[in-house]
């Protein structure tokens, strides 16, 4: 297999993932500033241009980065499991997994396209600068509601880090370096981000 890599949060979350699985894969860069995953020969493999992709042994390229996190987990179920052991744990996860990728991340990310990002987005995708404050405090309002849901737990689903804390935390970390930092009134959330900033996965992806 083959991990197509790129700078920016969704390439970091497979690869934190991957850290915290012990799995090691050989790594393509590709170039994402200089617009080389918008060209031949990248988009052959992925038309939707995206990073980061997993290229498996047969020529199969999955994109998304919960599927291919999925995937990883599926072919090597005896180490950490990071979406669940159980059908419950495994149910679980993917419910918290949805809500901060809906209610957060991707309000997060759209925020900074939008606007900090415009120069590098205005041109690869359609986008909506009028929308950039508004998505950003969306998100905002996610990270309060979710910040109550945390008291008096470790991780965001209770005792166990899951794939969520990791995709959570990725753009987080990413939106504090865009503009859009941790409000420090969340105690929960602020606590729990440092808990996973600690983290040799984290620190060795950064």
């Amino acid at each position: 297999m083959k991990f197509y890599n790129s700078i920016g949060p969704n390439p970091r979350v497979v690869k934190m993932f991957m850290h915290e699985k012990g799995i090691t894969l050989p790594y393509v860069e590709v170039d994402l500033m200089a617009g080389e995953n918008r060209k031949e020969p990248y988009v052959a493999k992925n038309p939707g241009g995206q990073l980061p992709a997993l290229e498996l042994d047969d020529g199969t390229v999955l994109t998304e980065i919960t599927n291919i996190c999925e995937y990883l987990e599926e072919k090597n179920p005896s180490t950490t499991p990071l979406f669940g052991s159980t059908p419950e744990e495994r149910a679980e996860t993917r419910m918290w997994t949805r809500r901060v990728d809906l209610g957060i991340c991707e309000p997060l990310a759209n925020g900074f396209r939008f606007a900090e990002g415009l120069p590098l987005f205005k041109d690869r995708m359609l986008t909506r600068p009028e929308a950039a404050e508004g998505l950003k405090a969306m998100a905002q309002d996610k990270l309060a509601w979710l910040d109550k849901l945390m008291e008096g737990k470790d991780y965001i689903a209770g005792k166990r880090m899951t794939y969520a804390d990791i995709h959570l935390f990725v753009f987080l970390d990413f939106g504090a370096s865009v503009g859009q930092p941790l409000n420090p009134a969340l105690k929960n959330i602020n606590a729990w981000f440092n808990r996973m900033k600690a983290r040799s996965s984290a620190v060795g992806t950064a």
